[in-house]
């Protein structure tokens, strides 16, 4: 691929050099800040050849390269008459990021990272309240039994005590100290508390009116009161002295948020998250068609966007107010619509390869992975994208006409998320079902009729979600692969790439492998081969197996910003690494405390030489332990 002509394309598609303010790179993806996004033209440039992908995030516009994008930087720089960098920019542009922000982007952004790290937990508890209805429903378990009590504070327990959890995720995403969030959680929500508030009458404090209201499994409030206390816990902290903040700080935050939150933040948040579960039901109760119809047949567009975001404290207060939810289920057939959608592509194509790949995608979608075919097959060949959506609204009208309810939480609405449907009534598992089938074939039908056009018939459809080979020339020339050991670069959790706050990760669009969320600030080399790409912020390091595995490792989300600060290389591009040699040092607490997450995506970057990921199997993890095989 002509990496110039794609630079060329890719300045004039973004509204050319008068649009852009800034411009720089970190090891996947060019980095703009545009005078005007809207001026850029996302569509064409998602289907440019040599593109991977275009995200907007905290008014920052990305198009997403993968290894090549230091060759298409410097190509994009040299066809231009000045170099708007972050390095020489000018301090008004530099705070101009900020001014320019978008606050609805921003508020998805927050919400966003908020949710992200507490969904297992909470899926993991749903699906625990999912089987526990499913034994009771068919006579296996006694609800009067101990093991039914004991299974059933399992299932709610991460609900009950939800604020607390949904506290040191919004502290974390806050930047500000997540065990303070933590301790005033558990203050409003201390059994003592909660038996004086119980009764419904108002109490007082200091002569001040406390009003009564339960915080047990609410999300609003907490999410209010942290907003609050963050501020107020950096500006104690800006006028103590050092030697007295850690006495100081946390015993102000607490008296002053505490009662704070019981008096006027924790009843208003109450009001409003009564409110929007209030008018959800009521929505479904005199317009569930219409609602259905509408969310049904626009919730891959919602996704796409990373508006569904905006949909999770919603769910989540449904569920745990009304004890159900309307919109999981839409969630589930716009998921089943898409690999429909996928189906119906693999039936009517005459392309080898382009039925392989959209049966292949078109399952792992109503799985509830729908990434794959949504971007790679449907997006592709745009009818099918507007079949699936058709289908997502058909399926919907069907969920509303049949009042379809989902009563836990689940990670993935897909097929294996069936236990959401399970209730004493066996008639909405089988409407969920039925629905589902009807997103499935509608989807397939329309898709079939409205046909598409291949590209290029005789050229094979490109692998979605992954990256193009790397043009390095320190690369190894693909040949057949081999199996690849990866072995932990870092010492930490491992976490699934979902859990990432970035969708070029957590949606496999750079590839395909796994996350770390470091205890320790180092990196060490996973596998035997070559260093062939050190970014200049040090932040992420681009490697090639002996075997000729490309892997890449990306120290947090968004810390090219930090410019090398906190970063410390041990190697250069081009050296010859083992497993366990140390290629990166890096403060991990000052990261954190600067308001990045330093959650490290390790991935296979060219995925399209191997079939499968296979884990380890190890939640936590050492240096130099295997974390995964990329089976060839």
């Amino acid at each position: 691929m002509d990496k110039q002509q794609l630079s060329k394309d890719i300045l004039k598609l973004v509204g050319g050099e008068e649009n852009i303010d800034q411009v720089t790179h970190c090891m996947t993806r060019l980095r703009f800040n545009l005078n005007d996004n809207k001026k850029a033209d996302k569509a064409t440039l998602k289907n440019t050849p040599g593109v991977m992908g275009v995200m907007e995030n905290g008014g920052q516009f990305q198009v997403i390269i993968g290894n090549d994008v230091p060759i298409v930087y410097n190509a994009l720089v040299g066809n231009m008459s000045k170099s708007p960098t972050a390095d020489n920019a000018s301090s008004g542009a530099s705070t101009g990021e900020k001014k320019k922000r978008n606050p609805i982007s921003a508020l998805f952004d927050f919400i966003s990272g908020m949710f992200t790290p507490i969904l297992p937990a909470i899926t993991g508890a749903g699906m625990i309240k999912g089987i526990v209805a499913i034994l009771v429903a068919v006579g296996w378990l006694s609800d009067t039994s101990s093991t039914y009590i004991i299974l059933s504070a399992i299932g709610d327990g991460a609900f009950y005590f939800l604020p607390i959890i949904l506290a040191i995720s919004a502290a974390r995403k806050l930047g500000s100290n997540m065990y303070i969030a933590a301790a005033l959680a558990a203050g409003i929500m201390h059994p003592t508390i909660t038996a004086l508030l119980a009764d419904g009458h108002n109490s007082s404090f200091m002569g001040i009116t406390v009003i009564a209201a339960t915080y047990s499994s609410t999300v609003i409030p907490i999410v209010l009161a942290v907003w609050i206390a963050s501020y107020v816990e950096k500006a104690v902290d800006r006028v103590i002295h050092a030697s007295l903040k850690l006495l100081i700080v946390p015993t102000v935050t607490l008296l002053i948020m505490v009662p704070l939150t019981l008096m006027t933040v924790g009843p208003l948040g109450t009001v409003l998250g009564n409110g929007l579960s209030g008018g959800i039901s009521w929505l479904f109760d005199n317009m569930s068609i219409f609602a259905s119809i509408l969310i049904g047949g626009t919730m891959s567009l919602l996704i796409i966007t990373g508006m569904h975001y905006a949909l999770l404290p919603i769910v989540v207060g449904s569920m745990t107010t009304l004890g159900y939810d309307f919109i999981i289920p839409l969630m589930f057939a716009a998921n089943l619509a898409q690999g429909g959608a996928a189906f119906g592509v693999g039936l009517r194509s005459k392309n080898a390869k382009t039925k392989s790949l959209a049966y292949s995608t078109g399952l792992t979608a109503i799985m509830g992975i729908t990434e794959p075919a949504m971007y790679g097959i449907n997006m592709k060949f745009k009818k099918p994208f507007i079949a699936a959506l058709s289908g997502g609204a058909i399926a919907g009208a069907f969920m509303g006409i049949f009042n379809v309810k989902s009563y836990v939480i689940t990670g993935l609405a897909g097929l294996p998320s069936i236990a959401a449907f399970v209730s004493p009534a066996i008639s909405t598992l089988i409407y969920a079902l039925v629905g589902g089938l009807i997103a499935i074939v509608a989807a397939a039908i329309i898709t079939y009729i409205l046909g598409f056009q291949e590209e290029n018939a005789s050229e094979p459809v490109a692998e979605p979600a992954t990256p193009a080979a790397t043009t390095s020339a320190t690369a190894v020339e693909e040949t057949k692969a081999l199996d690849q050991d990866v072995f932990s670069p870092i010492t930490g959790e491992v976490k699934p790439l979902s859990e990432v706050p970035d969708p070029a990760f957590s949606e496999e669009i750079m590839g395909k492998g796994f996350a770390i969320q470091p205890s320790e600030g180092r990196v060490v080399s996973p596998i035997n081969g070559t260093v062939f790409s050190l970014s200049k912020s040090g932040h992420a390091i681009g490697l090639v197996s002996d075997n000729g595995a490309e892997m890449l490792i990306h120290i947090g989300i968004d810390t090219v910003k930090l410019k090398g600060q906190f970063f410390s290389p041990k190697v250069q591009a081009g050296a010859k690494v083992a497993v366990g040699d140390v290629l990166m040092e890096f403060d991990r607490e000052e990261i954190e405390k600067a308001g990045y997450t330093t959650i490290t995506p390790v991935i296979i970057t060219n995925m399209h030489q191997y079939h499968s990921i296979e884990s380890a199997g190890r939640t936590t993890i050492k240096e130099k332990e295997l974390l995964f095989t990329a089976k060839a």
